[in-house]
């Protein structure tokens, strides 16, 4: 603490307050003066006495070498007091400078932090749009018109019509009705908008195709049990990965189904910008590490740093994009199950104990399965070790060796 709670006791005052000595003094001015300043708090007298050493670290990394010669030539003995002030100001001089060299570090450190920070600003309100729904929409139809442009803009460039349809089946599912003509003889702009029509179009079919397999068995399982469950976990596939999407029970209902589609995007933005910002950070790291080389080609590390790291994150955006958009627009709900195989998904807040288990529901492949486990949670048992015997000691056979020579002996 800074001794704002230091209470001198009776008679204390009288016999000159509290004292403080320094066995050295810091690099920086700001903690001697915190030192000082616990000999004096709340008005309370005090004194303070520093001594340094000639070989302290910070009197042997600036000047102590000259400073010792001029001793030596004044005669000074090893041992006693020197209070001149040519070695305070000396003192005075290197503490100034370790601190000009640690206000440096950490401006630099600043520099390269607000890289990062503009691309976290971003990745968050990503994150926040998507966990709270806010502006989901938008979003979801900036990357898709972000797909779309990059696309069109690289075939189109290239002039590759049948790279062009390839593209827009592997990323969006769709067949595109532009012809070869059309692709050739339209402008840029007015492409990209005609696609992004087509295939926005195609996935308000897709998610209402959704919806509809659904909503037969959300609607039962309420009437049934809707009383007992809060949310229930659909299972999506694109036919190569796997996701469970939580899904309100109640709010699909009442909105008609929209809360399917709505948390399953909502699933796998989240889940896909997470995992590509995990490697993006990485990979920032590394190119923090690997521009210091700059410096070798008389350039300035943080401008290289800017640079790449703009690319980096221009890329990690494409590839996010790109991801998202082919899964929404590849993903569905794998077959159909029966009502009453659904089963609850467990939140984490806690809700009331159900009166069934899981295996009354069906197995853990059916289409609608749990989340968590509702098995009653076993109490922790200590762990019990075993006596263990020396080597040396007797052998607890009775045999009067010592286990090493007995029983011990294969140990």
């Amino acid at each position: 603490g800074r001794g704002t709670d230091i209470k001198l006791g009776p008679g204390v005052k009288e016999a000159g307050g509290l004292a403080i000595i320094g066995t050295e003094r810091h690099e920086s001015r700001r903690v001697d003066r915190q030192l000082r300043g616990r000999a004096g708090r709340q008005g309370d007298p005090g004194t303070s006495q520093f001594f340094v050493s000639l070989e302290d670290n910070l009197m042997r990394l600036f000047g102590s070498e000259r400073i010792s010669n001029i001793m030596v030539r004044m005669g000074i003995e090893e041992g006693e007091v020197i209070q001149h002030s040519m070695i305070t100001n000396s003192i005075e001089r290197a503490q100034k400078k370790v601190e000009e060299n640690n206000f440096g570090v950490r401006k630099r450190l600043l520099e390269y932090d607000d890289v990062m920070n503009s691309q976290r600003s971003v990745i968050y309100a990503k994150r926040r749009n998507a966990l709270f729904g806010d502006r989901l929409d938008v979003d979801m139809n900036n990357m898709i018109f972000d797909v779309v442009e990059d696309v069109v803009t690289e075939y189109k460039e290239s002039s590759n019509y049948e790279g062009f349809k390839l593209e827009v089946i592997k990323n969006f599912s769709v067949d595109t009705q532009v012809t070869e003509q059309e692709f050739n003889s339209t402008k840029i702009h007015d492409l990209t908008d005609r696609l992004f029509e087509e295939v926005t179009s195609f996935y308000l079919r897709k998610s209402e195709g959704i919806i509809n397999q659904a909503m037969p068995v959300l609607k039962q399982v309420f009437a049934d049990r809707g009383d007992a469950i809060e949310q229930i976990v659909v299972p999506f596939t694109d036919g190569m990965r796997h996701v469970q999407v939580p899904v309100e029970l109640k709010k699909a209902i009442e909105n008609n189904g929209r809360e399917i589609t709505k948390a399953f995007e909502k699933t796998i933005i989240l889940a896909l910008i997470d995992d590509s910002w995990k490697e993006h950070l990485r990979e920032m790291d590394e190119l923090k590490q690997s521009v210091q080389n700059a410096v070798y080609e008389q350039k300035d590390p943080l401008v290289i740093y800017k640079m790449e790291a703009f690319n980096l994150f221009k890329g990690m955006l494409n590839v996010v994009n790109k991801e998202v958009v082919s899964f929404l627009f590849k993903g569905g709900i794998p077959m159909q199950q029966e009502p009453d195989q659904v089963k609850e998904a467990v939140a984490p807040k806690p809700l009331p104990k159900l009166q069934t288990t899981k295996q009354e529901y069906g197995d853990q492949h059916a289409d609608l399965d749990l989340v968590g486990d509702t098995r009653e949670p076993q109490p922790l048992q200590p762990i019990r070790k075993e006596a263990t015997v020396g080597r040396n000691e007797p052998c607890p056979c009775g045999s009067g060796k010592k286990f090493k020579n007995c029983h011990g002996a294969n140990a």
